[in-house]
């Protein structure tokens, strides 16, 4: 059976891949939580440095295989077999990362989620410094950006009470810095969507990204 697509990564994998581009070390380990079909590890891999690895996880078991298919279908070695992963839970299956990559998941689960993704990123961060990138839809004090960001909240809610777009500002930025982490920048992204650069709080953001 052919691995599942995702349409939405053909539009904002360039704008993501450039951000990466940007903050990730020259090696190390990349370590993408959620990764659904895997076509960002499969586009974005072959495309960075030949330092870095890329570790793809999903929180879905029937996920894996697709992140797999897709990867193999790169050719590019640097991207590791696909692991389980609970953004929620106390352990993760990775002990150590240099860079933390999360695509459109925190507003389609529950806010614990969250909690647990900045909570992990805490403990597998290696180095002062090490970026931890959010993608997806955000509120900004509290409003939303774009009446399709409204929307799209409204049907996630529909869907499931505790999903919803998250606001950067009162509600993300304050989790991150409970957990040692400070918004260093942020960046507009195709289709109303921002990325967030967060790092180790004392760390400053040299790179040229709107904030």
């Amino acid at each position: 059976m052919a691995p599942r697509h995702a349409p939405a990564t053909a539009r904002n994998r360039e704008a993501i891949l450039e951000v990466l581009a940007a903050v990730l070390p020259e090696t190390g380990l990349l370590l993408e939580v959620a990764s659904g079909t895997g076509e960002h590890a499969a586009y974005m891999a072959p495309r960075l440095g030949g330092g870095i690895s890329w570790q793809p996880t999903d929180g879905s078991a029937e996920a894996l295989a697709d992140i797999d298919a897709h990867a193999r279908a790169s050719g590019c070695e640097r991207i590791r077999p696909a692991l389980r992963l609970d953004a929620s839970a106390d352990r993760w299956p990775v002990a150590r990362a240099d860079a933390i990559l999360c695509c459109n998941m925190i507003h389609i689960a529950p806010w614990s989620a969250a909690e647990g993704l900045f909570a992990g990123a805490a403990r597998v961060l290696a180095g002062d410094g090490a970026p931890l990138v959010l993608y997806g839809p955000f509120r900004r004090d509290g409003r939303h950006t774009a009446t399709s960001n409204a929307e799209f909240d409204a049907s996630l809610q529909a869907r499931d009470p505790a999903w919803g777009i998250r606001c950067l500002d009162q509600q993300v930025e304050p989790l991150a810095r409970r957990h040692g982490f400070h918004l260093a920048a942020v960046r507009p992204m195709p289709a109303n969507n921002l990325t967030a650069i967060f790092r180790v709080a004392g760390e400053c953001e040299s790179i040229s990204i709107t904030c």
